[in-house]
């Protein structure tokens, strides 16, 4: 076996155990949610994982982080699915721009605005999301009407659509901000650990 075999085996290994390792952290923060104003919208920090991993390993190890954690929380969802894909969905726009953006140009001022415009993409997507997948689905078990007056009671707000502009984009702005900031003080003492160079 050459040394370059190595090498590669080795890489392998890194970004499988990598992977698995930060898609089990997701998994896990994705339990701990943080109730918001509106009593069916949750923050947490599942997206952080996924992000690290994009950094660490490329767009498609964040992507595949947000998926693995999304298939493992079927198994205790009360949404019949529909919330696993629209976090999925989100997660993978998310991540997906910010990895690719800085595997072109590793360093910390990429990986913040590459972050950022992740963020935003992620927000952007959410509206049309929520107002075609998620909300017609949850529809089926609480009205419309409802759904809408939790919202009044927060906010002057007249339609669903202006409310999801108001309130679900801004909030998943900011909840993909709010890992940005956490993974740019948590990414360099945990790169040497990924990418095995701990010695």
């Amino acid at each position: 076996m050459t040394n370059t075999t190595k090498k590669s085996q080795s890489n392998k290994i890194r970004f499988i155990t990598g992977c698995g390792v930060l898609a089990a952290f997701a998994t896990a923060l994705q339990y701990l949610e943080i109730p918001s104003p509106v009593s069916f919208i949750a923050f947490d920090f599942s997206d952080l994982p996924a992000l690290i991993g994009s950094f660490a390993y490329g767009p498609i190890a964040g992507i595949l982080i947000e998926l693995i954690k999304n298939i493992i929380h079927l198994a205790v969802s009360r949404s019949g699915f529909i919330g696993e894909l629209s976090n999925f969905i989100l997660g993978a726009v998310f991540v997906g721009v910010a990895g690719l953006m800085y595997k072109h140009n590793k360093t910390k001022k990429m990986a913040l605005i590459a972050g950022v415009i992740g963020s935003l993409c992620m927000a952007v997507i959410s509206y049309p999301s929520n107002l075609f997948v998620v909300y017609p689905f949850y529809y089926n078990f609480m009205p419309k009407e409802a759904v809408l007056q939790v919202y009044q009671n927060l906010f002057k707000v007249n339609s669903i659509e202006m409310a999801i502009l108001i309130y679900n984009v801004p909030f998943t702005f900011v909840k993909g901000l709010i890992s940005v900031v956490i993974s740019a003080f948590v990414y360099k003492p945990l790169s040497p650990i990924l990418h095995g160079k701990t010695k």
